[in-house]
């Protein structure tokens, strides 16, 4: 099993964690790891652009004049695409974009991600603590202490409304439970900080 330095709320290391390798110990899935993140990307498309069809634009479906007799070109209605207020042929139609991503392949995926993080040294193992003061200074202290800037993903063993609540306002954080968190929430972080109680709830969720 590996192992990873955990810390504590000021930041001082307290000593060493194994951590199991259902979780760390994957070998890199480049492929996998590649569609999980176009699926995520893929789901976050809203799918609203919609463009009506001549089927949907106002206008009567009367021919406009008569066939033959008149000395102008023969027509139909008035709702066709290259009429001015017509509807527009081959538009953008509301969809959704969701791809078919099996739940094996997401966690294959999550572990991948997580292994390959913990392999590069970018995850940071905490004690569970709790904000004496529930002010997002107080939270922000911590995060300063652990020395994580920049994109800074926190994998919690369970959703925590205070935690959630003071950490809203910190640019670049991203506060996930070990339930919900994804590969694409591991990968895009440039710090993952991981407490020690979701290791199990990983463990349990990936193995």
């Amino acid at each position: 099993m590996a192992t990873l330095p955990i810390y504590d709320a000021a930041g001082t290391q307290v000593g060493e964690s194994e951590v199991p390798d259902t979780v760390f110990g994957a070998a890199p899935g480049e492929t996998l790891l590649h569609q999980a993140i176009l699926g995520q990307l893929a789901a976050q498309r809203q799918g609203t652009a919609h463009t009506k069809t001549r089927a949907e634009v106002s206008g009567s479906g009367r021919k406009l004049w008569r066939q033959k007799g008149t000395g102008r070109a023969r027509v139909g209605d008035r709702r066709p695409p290259n009429r001015v207020g017509g509807g527009a042929a081959m538009a953008p139609r509301m969809r959704s974009h969701r791809q078919r991503f099996s739940v094996r392949s997401k966690r294959a995926a999550l572990r991948s991600a997580l292994s390959a993080r913990a392999r590069a040294g970018d995850i940071l193992l905490i004690e569970p603590f709790e904000l004496v003061e529930q002010k997002t200074k107080a939270f922000n202290s911590i995060l300063v202490a652990l020395g994580a800037k920049g994109r800074v993903l926190l994998i919690t063993g369970e959703p925590n409304e205070i935690i959630l609540r003071c950490g809203r306002n910190i640019n670049g954080l991203q506060i996930s439970d070990a339930i919900c968190v994804n590969a694409y929430d591991v990968l895009a972080a440039r710090t993952v900080i991981i407490t020690s109680d979701a290791i199990s709830r990983l463990e349990g969720r990936l193995s």
